[in-house]
């Protein structure tokens, strides 16, 4: 059964700064062991949760994921993470999914968040995304999607394997982050990765951090704490496959379909 070593690096976003937050994270993951194959960033790790999107987008051929190719291909590691992207008028939260060989997948945030009028400066996303790297499949989501169950329900069988959510979530929030995240295990019978900025923004809004990684059964594996900080956990296929053979619990679930 195949294994999968995954970074999540939990770090204070240079407000705006593209340039900085770059070689701040170039630093750190080119220092990571070779056994690494994964590396996950915030939501908007480029320039943090901006509402200023047309003066902080760039293009698919800008230099956030230019950055990102020649990173991925560099450390041989898969680096993700949001941006802000603009394409065709329109301006998306967009997480990439850059390859070493430079391929790579988008996934544009479906839920934005009124409460900062996020909905009022971005477009939403039309589709899920799952990627697949040596037979694990992954769920790629952003922060806000967290709170809708429907969005990241799988059926039977399973879809993926593991759900993946970049977040910019304030401490005022946390208790929500932590319980979400595990419920999404839970629901699913899936590993649960949730990456969070720490520090203060521009806005004088104060995170701190709590990147988790969850089990299968809710349980956290893996807590990043309050302040700067990276964690790295090797995820086993067998976990996996012995926990929903002994739970089989999807295969009771109610059946829908998510049209857009």
């Amino acid at each position: 059964m195949s294994s999968l070593t995954v970074s999540l690096i939990q770090f204070d976003i240079k407000w705006e700064s593209v340039s900085e937050n770059l070689l701040f994270l170039e630093n750190k993951i080119l220092q990571l062991p070779p056994t690494n194959e994964i590396v996950v960033l915030p939501e908007m790790f480029s320039t943090g949760f901006t509402m200023n999107s047309k003066s902080n987008a760039e293009t698919m051929e800008g230099q956030t994921v230019s950055w990102m190719k020649n990173i991925s291909a560099k450390s041989g590691n898969i680096i993700t993470g949001s941006i802000i992207v603009t394409e065709n008028g329109k301006y998306y939260n967009r997480l990439i999914w850059m390859q070493p060989n430079g391929i790579y997948y988008c996934y544009d945030k479906r839920h934005l968040f009124a409460f900062a009028d996020e909905n009022k400066n971005f477009n939403p996303g039309e589709k899920r995304v799952i990627t697949s790297v040596k037979g694990w499949k992954i769920n790629l989501l952003i922060c806000y999607d967290l709170r809708f169950p429907v969005w990241c329900r799988q059926s039977f069988p399973n879809e993926y394997d593991i759900l993946l959510f970049v977040a910019n979530w304030p401490q005022q929030r946390v208790y929500a982050w932590e319980t979400l995240l595990k419920a999404r295990s839970i629901e699913n019978q899936c590993f649960t990765i949730g990456v969070n900025r720490c520090g203060i923004d521009n806005n004088k809004i104060y995170y701190n951090g709590q990147s988790i990684i969850s089990g299968t059964d809710g349980t956290v594996i893996k807590n990043a704490g309050e302040r700067e900080n990276i964690i790295t956990y090797t995820f086993h296929k067998k976990q996996l496959t012995d926990f929903r053979q002994r739970f089989p619990f999807l295969k009771d679930a109610d059946e829908f379909k998510i049209f857009n």
